[in-house]
Protein backbone atom coordinates (compact mmCIF):
# COMPACT_ATOMS: atom_id res chain seq x y z
CA UNK A 1 0.00 0.00 0.00
CA UNK A 2 1.00 3.65 -0.34
CA UNK A 3 1.72 5.69 2.78
CA UNK A 4 3.52 8.91 3.64
CA UNK A 5 6.52 8.08 5.84
CA UNK A 6 7.91 10.87 8.00
CA UNK A 7 11.68 10.90 7.36
CA UNK A 8 12.60 14.02 9.33
CA UNK A 9 11.14 17.20 10.78
CA UNK A 10 10.66 20.80 9.79
CA UNK A 11 9.89 20.57 6.07
CA UNK A 12 7.01 19.25 3.97
CA UNK A 13 9.39 17.15 1.86
CA UNK A 14 10.09 15.06 4.96
CA UNK A 15 6.82 13.33 4.03
CA UNK A 16 7.89 10.64 1.56
CA UNK A 17 5.29 8.65 -0.38
CA UNK A 18 6.40 5.02 0.02
CA UNK A 19 5.13 1.54 -0.81
CA UNK A 20 4.89 -0.52 2.39
CA UNK A 21 3.00 -3.69 3.44
CA UNK A 22 -0.55 -3.38 4.72
CA UNK A 23 -0.56 -3.26 8.53
CA UNK A 24 -1.40 -6.41 10.44
CA UNK A 25 -4.17 -6.15 13.02
CA UNK A 26 -4.44 -7.20 16.66
CA UNK A 27 -7.53 -9.07 17.98
CA UNK A 28 -9.17 -5.78 19.11
CA UNK A 29 -8.45 -3.94 15.84
CA UNK A 30 -9.92 -3.62 12.36
CA UNK A 31 -8.23 -2.95 9.02
CA UNK A 32 -9.76 0.07 7.27
CA UNK A 33 -9.48 1.03 3.62
CA UNK A 34 -9.23 4.81 3.95
CA UNK A 35 -11.57 6.86 1.77
CA UNK A 36 -11.08 10.27 3.41
CA UNK A 37 -8.44 11.61 5.80
CA UNK A 38 -8.64 14.47 8.28
CA UNK A 39 -5.72 16.93 8.55
CA UNK A 40 -5.30 19.17 11.60
CA UNK A 41 -2.87 21.68 13.12
CA UNK A 42 -1.42 18.94 15.34
CA UNK A 43 -0.26 17.17 12.17
CA UNK A 44 1.78 20.23 11.23
CA UNK A 45 3.12 20.62 14.77
CA UNK A 46 4.21 16.98 14.74
CA UNK A 47 5.93 17.45 11.37
CA UNK A 48 7.86 20.30 12.99
CA UNK A 49 9.05 18.10 15.86
CA UNK A 50 6.43 19.17 18.42
CA UNK A 51 2.85 17.91 18.83
CA UNK A 52 2.92 14.11 19.02
CA UNK A 53 6.43 13.74 17.59
CA UNK A 54 8.16 12.53 20.75
CA UNK A 55 5.46 9.89 21.25
CA UNK A 56 5.82 8.40 17.77
CA UNK A 57 9.38 9.14 16.59
CA UNK A 58 10.77 5.73 17.61
CA UNK A 59 7.76 3.74 16.40
CA UNK A 60 8.80 2.88 12.85
CA UNK A 61 7.40 3.52 10.31
CA UNK A 62 6.41 7.00 11.45
CA UNK A 63 3.18 7.97 9.69
CA UNK A 64 1.24 11.12 10.54
CA UNK A 65 -2.54 11.45 10.82
CA UNK A 66 -5.27 10.45 13.25
CA UNK A 67 -8.72 11.05 11.72
CA UNK A 68 -10.27 9.08 8.87
CA UNK A 69 -13.37 7.58 7.34
CA UNK A 70 -13.44 4.38 5.32
CA UNK A 71 -14.59 0.79 4.88
CA UNK A 72 -13.58 -2.17 7.02
CA UNK A 73 -11.59 -4.79 5.12
CA UNK A 74 -10.86 -7.18 8.00
CA UNK A 75 -11.74 -7.51 11.69
CA UNK A 76 -9.77 -8.93 14.60
CA UNK A 77 -10.98 -11.97 16.50
CA UNK A 78 -12.05 -9.89 19.53
CA UNK A 79 -14.22 -7.41 17.57
CA UNK A 80 -17.86 -8.51 17.93
CA UNK A 81 -19.85 -5.56 16.57
CA UNK A 82 -18.14 -4.70 13.28
CA UNK A 83 -17.62 -6.68 10.10
CA UNK A 84 -16.03 -6.31 6.66
CA UNK A 85 -17.96 -3.86 4.52
CA UNK A 86 -19.03 -1.64 7.42
CA UNK A 87 -18.36 2.07 6.86
CA UNK A 88 -16.70 3.62 9.90
CA UNK A 89 -14.99 6.82 11.00
CA UNK A 90 -13.03 7.88 14.01
CA UNK A 91 -10.00 9.36 15.73
CA UNK A 92 -7.34 6.65 15.86
CA UNK A 93 -4.90 6.27 18.78
CA UNK A 94 -4.90 9.88 19.93
CA UNK A 95 -2.73 10.74 21.72
CA UNK A 96 -0.28 8.33 20.13
CA UNK A 97 0.36 6.93 16.66
CA UNK A 98 -2.66 7.01 14.36
CA UNK A 99 -0.93 6.37 11.00
CA UNK A 100 -3.84 7.52 8.85
CA UNK A 101 -1.77 9.02 5.99
CA UNK A 102 -2.04 5.64 4.27
CA UNK A 103 -4.31 3.63 2.01
CA UNK A 104 -5.00 1.13 4.81
CA UNK A 105 -5.09 1.77 8.56
CA UNK A 106 -5.13 -0.59 11.54
CA UNK A 107 -7.43 0.94 14.17
CA UNK A 108 -8.80 -0.15 17.55
CA UNK A 109 -12.50 -0.87 17.17
CA UNK A 110 -13.01 1.10 20.40
CA UNK A 111 -11.96 4.31 18.62
CA UNK A 112 -14.57 4.10 15.87
CA UNK A 113 -18.24 4.60 15.14
CA UNK A 114 -20.27 3.53 12.13
CA UNK A 115 -20.55 6.28 9.55
CA UNK A 116 -24.14 7.52 9.13
CA UNK A 117 -25.44 6.48 5.72
CA UNK A 118 -26.70 9.98 4.95
CA UNK A 119 -23.27 11.68 4.98
CA UNK A 120 -20.25 11.38 2.70
CA UNK A 121 -16.89 10.04 3.86
CA UNK A 122 -15.37 13.53 3.56
CA UNK A 123 -17.89 14.92 6.06
CA UNK A 124 -17.27 11.99 8.40
CA UNK A 125 -13.49 12.43 8.27
CA UNK A 126 -13.96 16.14 8.95
CA UNK A 127 -15.89 15.20 12.10
CA UNK A 128 -13.15 13.31 13.92
CA UNK A 129 -10.39 15.14 15.81
CA UNK A 130 -11.87 18.65 15.70
CA UNK A 131 -15.48 17.63 16.36
CA UNK A 132 -14.40 15.26 19.13
CA UNK A 133 -12.36 18.06 20.71
CA UNK A 134 -15.39 20.34 20.62
CA UNK A 135 -17.66 17.64 22.04
CA UNK A 136 -15.34 16.75 24.92
CA UNK A 137 -14.75 20.42 25.77
CA UNK A 138 -18.45 21.29 25.80
CA UNK A 139 -19.26 18.22 27.89
CA UNK A 140 -16.74 19.38 30.48
CA UNK A 141 -18.13 22.92 30.33
CA UNK A 142 -21.53 21.67 31.59
CA UNK A 143 -23.39 24.49 29.83
CA UNK A 144 -26.82 25.56 31.01
CA UNK A 145 -29.52 27.04 28.74
CA UNK A 146 -29.11 30.79 28.34
CA UNK A 147 -25.48 30.92 29.42
CA UNK A 148 -23.25 33.29 27.48
CA UNK A 149 -20.49 31.50 25.58
CA UNK A 150 -17.49 32.91 23.71
CA UNK A 151 -15.89 30.64 21.12
CA UNK A 152 -12.59 31.83 19.69
CA UNK A 153 -12.26 31.06 15.98
CA UNK A 154 -15.88 30.01 15.65
CA UNK A 155 -15.62 29.35 11.90
CA UNK A 156 -12.64 27.03 12.39
CA UNK A 157 -12.25 23.27 12.60
CA UNK A 158 -13.01 23.10 16.35
CA UNK A 159 -14.95 26.34 16.63
CA UNK A 160 -17.78 25.47 14.27
CA UNK A 161 -18.74 22.09 15.80
CA UNK A 162 -18.38 23.73 19.23
CA UNK A 163 -20.93 26.31 18.11
CA UNK A 164 -23.35 23.59 17.00
CA UNK A 165 -23.01 21.74 20.30
CA UNK A 166 -23.43 24.94 22.34
CA UNK A 167 -26.44 25.81 20.18
CA UNK A 168 -27.98 22.43 21.00
CA UNK A 169 -27.54 23.20 24.70
CA UNK A 170 -29.44 26.47 24.38
CA UNK A 171 -26.50 28.83 24.99
CA UNK A 172 -26.22 32.44 23.83
CA UNK A 173 -23.25 32.21 21.49
CA UNK A 174 -20.63 34.82 20.66
CA UNK A 175 -17.72 34.04 18.37
CA UNK A 176 -14.60 35.63 16.99
CA UNK A 177 -14.01 35.26 13.25
CA UNK A 178 -12.69 37.04 10.18
CA UNK A 179 -14.91 39.57 8.42
CA UNK A 180 -15.51 37.28 5.43
CA UNK A 181 -17.29 34.74 7.66
CA UNK A 182 -19.51 37.07 9.68
CA UNK A 183 -22.61 37.09 7.46
CA UNK A 184 -22.49 33.32 6.99
CA UNK A 185 -22.06 32.67 10.73
CA UNK A 186 -25.06 34.87 11.55
CA UNK A 187 -27.09 32.92 9.00
CA UNK A 188 -26.09 29.75 10.85
CA UNK A 189 -27.46 31.18 14.10
CA UNK A 190 -24.46 32.68 15.92
CA UNK A 191 -25.90 35.49 18.03
CA UNK A 192 -22.90 37.84 17.89
CA UNK A 193 -19.73 37.70 15.77
CA UNK A 194 -16.66 39.79 16.61
CA UNK A 195 -14.28 40.65 13.75
CA UNK A 196 -11.04 39.66 15.45
CA UNK A 197 -8.81 41.63 13.06
CA UNK A 198 -10.51 44.97 13.71
CA UNK A 199 -12.07 44.57 17.16
CA UNK A 200 -10.59 43.65 20.55
CA UNK A 201 -12.89 40.93 21.92
CA UNK A 202 -12.00 42.01 25.47
CA UNK A 203 -13.66 45.38 24.79
CA UNK A 204 -16.51 43.99 22.68
CA UNK A 205 -18.15 41.66 25.17
CA UNK A 206 -18.46 40.90 28.90
CA UNK A 207 -20.22 38.77 31.52
CA UNK A 208 -19.32 35.53 29.72
CA UNK A 209 -20.10 32.26 31.46
CA UNK A 210 -17.81 30.03 29.39
CA UNK A 211 -14.88 30.67 27.05
CA UNK A 212 -13.59 28.03 24.64
CA UNK A 213 -10.11 29.25 23.77
CA UNK A 214 -8.57 27.90 20.55
CA UNK A 215 -5.79 30.50 20.39
CA UNK A 216 -3.70 30.34 23.56
CA UNK A 217 -1.13 32.96 24.58
CA UNK A 218 -2.37 36.51 25.20
CA UNK A 219 -5.94 35.58 24.20
CA UNK A 220 -6.27 33.36 27.28
CA UNK A 221 -5.02 36.12 29.58
CA UNK A 222 -7.50 38.62 28.16
CA UNK A 223 -10.36 36.12 28.39
CA UNK A 224 -10.29 36.27 32.19
CA UNK A 225 -11.33 39.93 31.99
CA UNK A 226 -14.63 39.10 30.25
CA UNK A 227 -15.71 36.18 32.45
CA UNK A 228 -18.66 36.70 34.78
CA UNK A 229 -19.09 35.41 38.35
CA UNK A 230 -19.84 31.85 37.17
CA UNK A 231 -17.17 31.99 34.49
CA UNK A 232 -15.29 28.90 33.28
CA UNK A 233 -12.60 28.53 30.66
CA UNK A 234 -11.12 25.70 28.63
CA UNK A 235 -8.01 26.35 26.54
CA UNK A 236 -6.93 23.93 23.82
CA UNK A 237 -3.51 24.97 22.40
CA UNK A 238 -0.42 23.53 24.05
CA UNK A 239 3.06 25.02 24.23
CA UNK A 240 1.85 28.63 24.43
CA UNK A 241 2.61 29.39 28.08
CA UNK A 242 0.97 28.73 31.44
CA UNK A 243 0.71 32.26 32.84
CA UNK A 244 -3.09 31.93 32.76
CA UNK A 245 -2.99 29.31 35.53
CA UNK A 246 -1.86 31.82 38.16
CA UNK A 247 -4.53 34.29 37.02
CA UNK A 248 -7.23 31.62 37.26
CA UNK A 249 -6.14 30.73 40.80
CA UNK A 250 -5.98 34.38 41.83
CA UNK A 251 -9.46 35.10 40.48
CA UNK A 252 -10.94 31.80 41.69
CA UNK A 253 -12.03 30.87 38.16
CA UNK A 254 -12.33 27.27 37.01
CA UNK A 255 -9.95 27.09 34.04
CA UNK A 256 -8.15 24.14 32.51
CA UNK A 257 -6.24 22.91 29.50
CA UNK A 258 -7.96 20.07 27.67
CA UNK A 259 -6.45 17.44 25.40
CA UNK A 260 -8.73 15.38 23.17
CA UNK A 261 -8.65 11.59 23.46
CA UNK A 262 -9.98 8.82 21.23
CA UNK A 263 -13.36 7.53 22.43
CA UNK A 264 -15.90 5.19 20.87
CA UNK A 265 -18.68 6.56 23.08
CA UNK A 266 -17.96 10.15 22.08
CA UNK A 267 -17.60 9.22 18.39
CA UNK A 268 -21.04 7.62 18.61
CA UNK A 269 -22.41 10.90 19.99
CA UNK A 270 -20.88 12.66 16.97
CA UNK A 271 -22.35 10.03 14.60
CA UNK A 272 -25.83 10.48 16.07
CA UNK A 273 -25.66 14.24 15.55
CA UNK A 274 -24.32 13.93 12.02
CA UNK A 275 -27.20 11.60 11.21
CA UNK A 276 -29.92 13.91 12.50
CA UNK A 277 -28.30 17.13 11.30
CA UNK A 278 -27.40 18.70 14.63
CA UNK A 279 -23.77 18.61 13.49
CA UNK A 280 -22.80 19.67 9.99
CA UNK A 281 -19.06 20.02 9.33
CA UNK A 282 -17.81 23.12 7.57
CA UNK A 283 -15.06 21.90 5.22
CA UNK A 284 -12.86 24.77 4.12
CA UNK A 285 -10.42 22.86 1.90
CA UNK A 286 -10.54 19.59 -0.05
CA UNK A 287 -7.40 17.98 -1.45
CA UNK A 288 -6.29 14.63 -2.86
CA UNK A 289 -3.87 12.08 -1.35
CA UNK A 290 -1.00 13.09 -3.65
CA UNK A 291 -1.29 16.69 -2.41
CA UNK A 292 -0.46 15.95 1.24
CA UNK A 293 3.09 17.45 1.06
CA UNK A 294 1.61 20.54 -0.64
CA UNK A 295 -0.98 20.83 2.16
CA UNK A 296 1.78 20.78 4.76
CA UNK A 297 3.80 23.37 2.90
CA UNK A 298 0.75 25.63 2.85
CA UNK A 299 0.23 25.03 6.57
CA UNK A 300 3.87 25.86 7.30
CA UNK A 301 3.37 29.08 5.31
CA UNK A 302 0.18 29.80 7.31
CA UNK A 303 -1.89 29.92 4.12
CA UNK A 304 -4.61 27.47 5.20
CA UNK A 305 -7.24 27.88 7.88
CA UNK A 306 -10.36 25.92 8.67
CA UNK A 307 -11.13 22.24 8.22
CA UNK A 308 -8.95 20.32 5.75
CA UNK A 309 -9.98 16.97 4.25
CA UNK A 310 -8.11 14.67 1.88
CA UNK A 311 -10.09 12.51 -0.55
CA UNK A 312 -8.47 9.20 -1.41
Amino acid sequence: MKAYILTGTGAADALQLTEIPQPSIQPHEVLIKALAIDINPVDSKTLQGAGQYNKIKDDSPVILGWGLSGVIEKTGSAVPDLQPGDEVFGLVNFPGHGRTYAEYVAAPAAHLAKKPANIFHEAAAASTLAALTAWQALQQAALQPGERVLIQGIAGGVGFPAFRIAQEKGAYIIGTASAKDIAWLKQQGVHEVIDYKNTDFEKATSNIDFVLDTLGGEAVIKAFNILGPRGRLITLPSGKGDAWKAIAEQKGIHAKHMFVRSSEEDMQAIATRLHDGRLQPHIAHRFTFDQIPFIHQQMLNKKLSGKIVVQM
